[in-house]
């Protein structure tokens, strides 16, 4: 088994889950560092904590050879060491794109990366007719659900908030009768996600966790959870009723601040959990064809690939997240922890309800989307159209330029290495 190919993949997987680390992790923060909840420095450590647990804890321990089954395998089964080309250049293509789209703050999807990079060397290795075009289909269409579902119900949960809440004459008051509803609401989706995006690589093997079992389990820690913040948020705000309406507002802000970083850590972990496969999927993919010679549709991952990804991330997020966080927190529109927690809750609700109905959606594309119909709830003039439409912009350009830069790689190795 060649040394020196394994070390150069795993420079290239650690690479890329750097890179994931700098952009996709940082969304999951963004709400709870642009609404001032957690500083930057707070957010990098809990995320960085939180990622790592989901990817070396409960990461998957085995992976499909083709990314997201976006090229048929057996187009590439006969040439093993075609398809590890191709997936080391499609690990480095993804990388280098979020690389660019991280320097300039742009939030882009990793999942959409590396299946665009994917792509790319299948259609030059083995023709247009081994890339799944139904499925490039699904993740086009998910540019639109995504950020549409996920404005939606952050606009009309923000719009709850307001007008319950923050928009009565006494909102403290207000805030002490409606929090442990929206505790409730917060918990049961967090319960949820947790359950079935960040742990769905263990609970497969357990039987009796089923559908009605998981809900039961979240309604009854929601139930708790709201009987608890009741007691605490009326021991906090009991003796701020009699304040102006500005330091009111205030008080009720300083008692969200909490619940947008339990929502954030929430998205952390289960991101940890799924998308450090971005980065150790293909690594392990080329280590498994270095080392037996052939292609398995299903590779098992070592638990020093996954951590090899777990440190590759929290070094990204350590070093460069803040742009990310900068802008998705801070440029978009103006977050307090109130609409941060709107955002969180219905990211997180908008994901799992699609990942339930078996939809490809990208959690980055859902975040932004909430954030924008946080902001959208308080007008158009709340929202930042100029940083909105670059946003867009770098998720349209995302798959064609990983693949056109995967594509590029992949001609340049075959002629030196093959």
């Amino acid at each position: 088994m060649p040394v020196a190919a394994i070390v150069l993949c795993c420079l290239l997987g650690l690479y890329m889950a750097w890179n994931i680390g700098a952009n996709d992790v940082a969304n999951s923060m963004a709400d709870a560092v642009g609404s001032g909840a957690i500083s930057i420095k707070g957010a990098i450590i809990a995320a960085g904590v939180c990622e790592f647990a989901g990817a070396v804890l409960v990461g998957s321990h085995v992976t499909d050879t083709v990314r997201k089954g976006i090229v048929n395998p057996d187009s590439l089964a006969a040439t093993p060491e075609v398809l590890a080309l191709g997936m080391a250049c499609a690990l480095l293509a993804a990388a280098l794109w979020l690389h660019g789209a991280t320097l300039f703050g742009m939030p882009v999807s990793t999942t959409h990366s590396i299946v665009g990079a994917v792509a790319g060397f299948g259609v030059v290795a083995a023709g247009w007719g081994c890339v799944n075009w139904g499925k490039m289909g699904q993740i086009v269409a998910s540019w639109f659900v995504s950020p549409i579902a996920g404005a939606f119900c952050a606009y009309w949960l923000f719009r709850f908030m307001n007008r319950f809440i923050l928009g009565q004459k006494k909102p403290v008051k207000s805030a002490i009768t409606i929090t442990p509803y929206i505790v409730f609401i917060m918990s049961i989706t967090v319960t949820l996600a947790t359950i079935f995006k960040g742990l769905k690589h263990i609970i497969k093997d357990v039987d009796w966790l089923t559908d009605g079992v998981a809900l039961a389990i979240a309604v009854g820690v929601s139930v708790l959870a709201a009987v608890v913040s009741r007691v605490l948020v009326r021991r906090v705000l009991a003796d701020k009723t009699g304040l102006e309406l500005t330091d009111q507002l205030q008080a009720v802000e300083k008692v969200y601040a909490p619940l947008v970083v339990i929502t954030s850590c929430s998205v952390a972990f289960a991101h940890g959990a799924n998308d450090v496969a971005n980065a150790v999927g293909p690594l392990a993919a080329v280590i498994d064809i270095v080392k037996e010679g052939t292609v398995r549709m299903k590779v098992h991952v070592p638990l020093w690939v996954l951590a090899l990804g777990g440190v590759g991330i929290v070094a990204g997020l350590a070093t460069c997240g803040y742009r990310v966080m900068e802008t998705v927190g801070k440029k978009i529109t103006q977050l307090t922890p109130t609409r941060g927690v709107a955002a969180d809750i219905a990211a997180t609700a908008t994901v799992l309800a699609c990942t339930r109905l078996k939809l490809p959606v990208s959690t980055t594309h859902t975040l932004v989307g909430a954030i924008l119909g946080v902001g959208l709830a308080r007008g158009l003039s709340a929202v930042n159209s100029r940083v909105a439409r670059s946003i867009f912009g770098s998720w349209l350009i995302t798959v064609p330029i990983a693949a056109a830069l995967c594509i590029i790689l992949f001609l340049a190795g075959q002629a030196v290495l093959l």
